[in-house]
């Protein structure tokens, strides 16, 4: 059997449903939140009324990834059109079919001067950041975030990067592993591990270790069999220079003193890579260099929490943090402690799918955020508006400052 592609229940899964529910989403609260936002009026502006509008901030480029190629096009696309904007697409080349077929299907819908989406290599998206867009956001790495932030620099252009980095899980010494090792193991290898916020590393209690281990084997094999290669169930690496990068990332780990618990087989007419277990890692591995978006996974021992939450603190800040812990006190600690664009406790990913919640990164993984009202606001401006009645106070404090309008001033300061 050769197996070159992706199951199409967990294309639907991470692509199709995701999009129709944020899509969904929009339109059962686009109405409200178009509506202009009341705010508060203090004392010294006593007579008028103050609200936010949201405007659409006018064209916009989306520049997306070829991990998930569908979704991470039209989730930012829908609070584009959401927010009023014209927007112009451009998908990653690395995707060639998908790309061809959003084309097509952008085409079909929108108007070109509406909504347009070129296709191309890496020398059109250059061409494309040189020009003067009302707002540019790109899902992708961190290396080429820098260049797309620099390049509309040169024309003020706001950005929203979404990136990624060494997304940790924490796993405490109360944790419950058949669980941890059951949602890690989906988390980790969903798209063989080509995800923004798939789990990096673990950081893991010794005493767990060997416990864990057994139990992700176990599911592993449950699920993609005994010889993964064989499964239409486990997805293949997006190009022959991601599997090359990986396995060498894998045998200078191994050289350097990881050890190989489990997986590592390649085949590079197929471009796969078993799911794959290190343990003997430490922190300056090689496979701890930068992310590895791909199906493998590092264990990392601590014994006192401060020692792991030191590794997750030396770090730039990632993209996701997880913590699978039976104890509140040791997860607050934990999220007091570190810094992510978004956590997950006892679960992974899942933050995600919540509309309601804000989906973006912070320094190195990455700037601003979207889904739900979050990307409406992204793709709009915020303009102030503020309405005077007849009744104006603020004459009290025009000149001449006299003794009297002094007065009034330091009543002000003092007071409201």
């Amino acid at each position: 059997m050769r197996i070159t592609e992706k199951n199409p229940g967990e294309t639907d899964l991470t692509e199709i449903y995701p999009t129709i529910s944020e899509l969904n989403h929009t339109i059962s609260h686009l109405t409200f939140w178009m509506k202009p936002q009341r705010v508060k009026t203090p004392l010294t502006l006593f007579g008028t009324k103050s609200e936010i509008h949201y405007e659409a901030k006018g064209v916009v480029l989306i520049l997306s990834p070829w991990n998930y190629p569908f979704q991470l096009l039209m989730a930012p696309l829908i609070a584009a059109i959401a927010a009023g904007n014209c927007a112009m697409l451009k998908p990653s080349s690395k995707t060639a079919h998908t790309s061809a077929f959003l084309q097509k299907f952008i085409s079909e819908l929108f108007d070109e001067n509406e909504i347009a989406l070129i296709e191309g290599d890496a020398s059109i998206a250059d061409q494309l950041l040189t020009l003067p867009f009302d707002h540019i956001f790109f899902t992708g790495s961190p290396r080429i975030g820098k260049k797309v932030m620099e390049e509309a620099a040169k024309n003020l252009t706001p950005v929203t990067l979404e990136l990624g980095g060494k997304s940790p899980v924490v796993i405490d010494q109360t944790a419950d592993i058949k669980k941890a090792a059951e949602r890690i193991m989906w988390g980790k290898f969903i798209n063989a591990g080509q995800t923004c916020v798939a789990p990096d590393y673990v950081l893991i209690h010794e005493n767990h270790v060997q416990d864990f281990v057994k139990e992700a084997i176990h599911v592993i094999e449950s699920r993609y069999g005994n010889l993964q290669e064989n499964s239409p169930d486990f997805c293949r690496l997006v190009s022959d220079g991601a599997l090359k990068t990986l396995k060498h990332l894998l045998d200078e780990s191994i050289q350097k003193g990881a050890t190989l618990a489990y997986g590592g087989q390649t085949n590079t007419e197929t471009r796969f890579m078993a799911p794959t277990l290190l343990t003997q890692v430490t922190n300056d591995s090689p496979i701890m260099r930068e992310e590895i978006f791909g199906p493998i996974l590092p264990l990392i021992t601590f014994r006192s929490l401060d020692e792991a939450l030191s590794i997750i603190q030396k770090r730039e800040k990632p993209l996701a943090l997880y913590i699978f812990s039976q104890d509140s006190n040791t997860v607050d600690y934990i999220l007091k402690n570190t810094t992510a664009g978004g956590s997950c406790v006892n679960t992974l990913i899942i933050h995600l799918a919540n509309p309601d919640l804000p989906f973006g990164g912070v320094g190195y993984s990455g700037m601003g955020n979207y889904h739900g009202f979050f990307g409406f606001r992204t793709f709009s401006h915020e303009r102030a508006v503020l309405h005077q009645s007849a009744l104006d106070t603020l004459k009290m404090f025009y000149p001449p400052y006299t003794p009297t309008v002094r007065k009034m001033i330091n009543l002000a300061t003092k007071y409201f």
